[in-house]
């Protein structure tokens, strides 16, 4: 049996399960998954009831069974073997980590229980799992609670069949587990000493205290440290950004970038979020993740957490010393702030004596453990648009997974793109889309991709013989495949660059089983384009291992070429010359108000001189030149705030006349050469006539949603009609606004289509390495075919 088997207690439930039945033999891990031996009457109803009721943290992809002859000496019993340790098999899934369950918490808080105010209780159903894992199989043996050797009592439940911790490898007590302790920073960088700081749940009361009094504590969690502080402390948020929202392009001297928050409980949250039922489901899952709820008017947190933002990320308590941290004097939070701990572009720190070096800094205390954590690993983040939940950082609870494309894959590893990196490694009929790394902008972030693929690759036994990467030479993560392919000697014909956009319309198709050519519809910030301008809204005939491009946004030039990314009014700007030509500088004169008109002047010039003004197509950068010219955002203080912004002043609008009035598009023209080119010129002449008549930044926000809505079902059918396809995916990072994806679902319906988004997989750069991984196995095939090789 493989799939999610080890670490979700299998093998007890195996062995319970043939128990019931009466049957002998054994059950046993190995690196292909759990394999059994069993013999009896009732095996055939043994098989069956493993298919078709599992257990519930497990997730069986493939089961095979054979009759072999019968023992004429049974076995007297059905046991749990040792493990294979040599079986070479490499399709393991490694069972993500696990939020606390409710028997465990009935246990934490109950004064009786052996385990009461243990802060890594756990059992079979819950826990650490790939944060811990050195090895496979998945053993304690190959974890990192190795060191921590069961007392009697730990080992008498590990032994005992009836027991819920029956086999449960993590399996510990206050008598022989891990140790939380608190530690408080002094001058310099201090080193840790045993003696320093109270231990237990006594350490949990001082983190607690210095909370309330305002401090910023590092907590060592599951995957990493998080910094955390009193949600509703303006002070020491303020602090905290100044750390870790570090921008030289605000006054204030930090970013705008929200931070993530925990609340105690779901009822909590409801204090000041607006929560549905299916996101009550999704933050209430064993998983855990941020999901990014509604704020709730007149009983929002301070506007510190999440500035110029309609949404908080929230999430709950997800291990036991979060818990903690809520219990006794920890109940007067509303909600403590749970950012990555880690300096801005550098992954999280994971280590104690790394934690207290860096961040000595900000934090006043660290509530540390001695538990160590193998594979460091931030938290997920998902949205919930209309009923789907789509997955916007794919990480601690959600991976790794395995993900079935169809067909057999040889073994590959893709590189993935430069921001919000992810890596893929592919063998057998599987593929693995590892945790979210995030940006590769330091030499930490690479070195942190580099060592995390060596390390998944030893982990399943995988030796690469294809290597996928993005197409633009200057990525980090190009760098990193070229170099990974010449040190293990992969032919060239086996090195593919696979196209940004291509590779994030066929992340979808794989998600979702599309095999046959799809429209895609790729929306995003930047791509690099096959013909060396910047892409990013284009739509494509495509198929897995090939596309045309069919459609695309007309190019605008971006003026200083990165610099128009973080300074959204030189797309204003741009956008203003390619719509009013020789009136441009006059009506920028009126629009963009806020802008130094020395420096409008120096932008028109070098545009209209072609000076350092790369052209692009991408609706990204559209939604930052709306943002710019409707006076929301001039400069960017993190990836993405400018549409951020827009999307929020859209879902703020007024629900009345003024909304009928948005549901009209602006002008657009769809220009009929080859790709067709969709001109929005007479949009941007229509926007900045309505503003000069007194219509509302949000009305005119909700209907820019509207007109881009309106291209995209406009062109989708005319390439329906072209070639008769009807199925439409929709990927790339423009996706995730969920004004503008809920419009075009229902759009694309209306007119006969069918559309695919992004669920599992993130639509964002997080995708692309899933792409990539399945664009360069069906190229092999084809080189394969082509050679006749075998």
């Amino acid at each position: 049996i493989s799939g999610t088997v080890q670490g979700v207690g299998f093998r007890p439930f195996i062995y319970n399960l043939a128990r019931g039945f009466g049957l002998t033999g054994w059950v046993k891990n190995n690196r292909g998954g759990v394999e059994i031996e069993a013999q009896g009457k009732e095996v055939d109803l043994f098989v069956d009831a493993i298919k078709f009721s599992p257990p519930p943290l497990a997730k069986i992809k493939y089961l095979s069974a054979q009759k072999i002859l019968p023992c004429l000496e049974p076995a007297p019993s059905f046991t749990i073997e040792p493990s294979d340790e040599q079986q070479k098999t490499s399709a393991t899934e490694i069972s993500p980590d696990v939020s606390t369950c409710a028997d465990c918490l009935k246990e934490l808080f109950d004064k009786k229980d052996r385990r009461y105010l243990y802060p890594f209780i756990n059992c079979t159903n819950c826990g650490p799992r790939y944060s811990i894992i050195k090895e496979l199989p998945y053993d304690r043996a190959n974890t990192v609670m190795n060191p921590f050797t069961m007392c009697g009592a730990c080992k008498a439940e590990y032994t005992d069949p009836g027991d819920r911790r029956f086999h449960a490898e993590t399996d510990c007590c206050k008598e022989c587990g891990p140790v939380v302790r608190a530690f408080k920073t002094g001058s310099g960088r201090p080193e840790i000493k045993e003696q320093n700081g109270p231990t237990g749940y006594g350490a949990v009361k001082e983190a607690q205290y210095a909370l309330k009094e305002g401090a910023i504590v590092a907590v060592k969690g599951l995957g990493g440290f998080h910094i955390t502080c009193d949600a509703d402390n303006t002070e020491a948020l303020k602090r905290l950004r100044s750390f870790k929202r570090v921008s030289t392009r605000s006054n204030e001297g930090f970013g705008n970038k929200a931070f993530a928050v925990m609340a105690a409980s779901l009822e909590a949250a409801k204090g000041f979020a607006l929560i549905s039922k299916a996101q009550e489901k999704v933050l209430s899952s064993g998983s855990s993740p941020i999901t990014l709820l509604r704020k709730k008017q007149g009983s929002e947190l301070p506007e510190g957490v999440a500035p110029k933002n309609d949404t908080y990320g929230v999430m709950l308590p997800y291990t036991p010393l979060h818990h903690l941290l809520f219990y006794g004097a920890g109940k007067g939070f509303r909600a403590l702030v749970m950012t990555s701990g880690n300096r801005t572009g550098n992954p999280i720190i994971a280590d104690n004596e790394e934690a207290v070096k860096s961040l000595s800094e900000i934090c006043d205390l660290f509530l540390l453990h001695n538990r160590a954590i193998e594979q460091r690993i931030d938290d997920s983040i998902v949205r919930v648009i209309n009923g789907r939940t789509a997955v916007f950082r794919r990480a601690r609870g959600l991976t790794p997974t395995t993900i079935e494309i169809g067909g057999r894959i040889p073994d590959s590893v893709a590189f993935g793109a430069q921001q919000k990196n992810t890596f893929c490694i592919g063998t057998g009929n599987t593929v693995i889309l590892d945790r979210h790394l995030g940006e590769l902008d330091t030499d930490r972030a690479i070195e942190f991709l580099s060592d995390s693929i060596d390390n998944r690759l030893r982990l399943n036994k995988v030796r690469p013989k294809i290597v996928a990467h993005d197409s633009h030479p200057a990525y980090s993560s190009t760098r990193l495949a070229l170099e990974y392919a010449k040190a293990n000697s992969i032919a060239q014909q086996r090195i593919f660059p696979v196209q940004h956009h291509h590779a994030h319309i066929v992340s979808c198709m794989a998600e979702h089983g599309l095999n046959s050519a799809v429209i895609g519809v790729a929306f995003d910030g930047t791509g690099a384009g096959d013909d060396g301008n910047v892409w990013g809204g284009e739509f494509m005939i495509t198929e897995r291992a090939k596309f045309k491009r069919a459609a695309h946004f007309k190019y605008i030039p971006m003026a200083g070429a990165e610099r128009a990314v973080q300074e959204p009014w030189r797309m204003a700007l741009a956008c203003i010359l390619d719509a009013y030509k020789e009136q441009a500088e006059e009506v920028a004169d009126r629009i963009l108000v806020k802008v130094c008109a020395r420096e409008r002047s120096v932008i028109l010039k070098m545009i209209r001189q072609k000076i350092n003004s790369p052209l692009t197509s991408s609706v990204g950068r559209l939604f930052d030149a709306l943002s710019s010219i409707l006076g929301i955002c001039n400069l960017s203080t993190y990836e993405g705030e400018a549409a951020i912004e827009l999307e929020a002043i859209a879902a703020a609008g007024t629900h009345t006349g003024e909304e009928s009035g948005a549901l009209v598009p602006y002008g657009y023209s769809i220009i009929d050469n080859s790709p067709a080119v969709i001109d929005t010129a007479q949009m941007i002449r229509d926007i900045i006539e309505e503003i000069g008549n007194g219509v509302s930044v949000g009305a005119i926000a909700r209907r820019f949603h509207v007109t881009i809505t309106s291209i995209i079902t406009a062109v989708s059918l005319r390439l329906s009609k072209e070639s008769g396809i009807t199925n439409v995916v929709l990927s790339g990072g423009v996706f995730q606004n969920s004004r503008l994806s809920l419009l075009t679902e229902e759009s694309l319906l209306d007119a006969g289509l069918t559309p695919w988004y992004n669920c599992a997989i993130p639509t964002n750069d997080g995708g692309v390495s899933l792409g990539q991984i399945v664009v360069a196995a069906e190229r092999f095939a084809k080189q394969k075919e082509t050679r006749g090789d075998n």
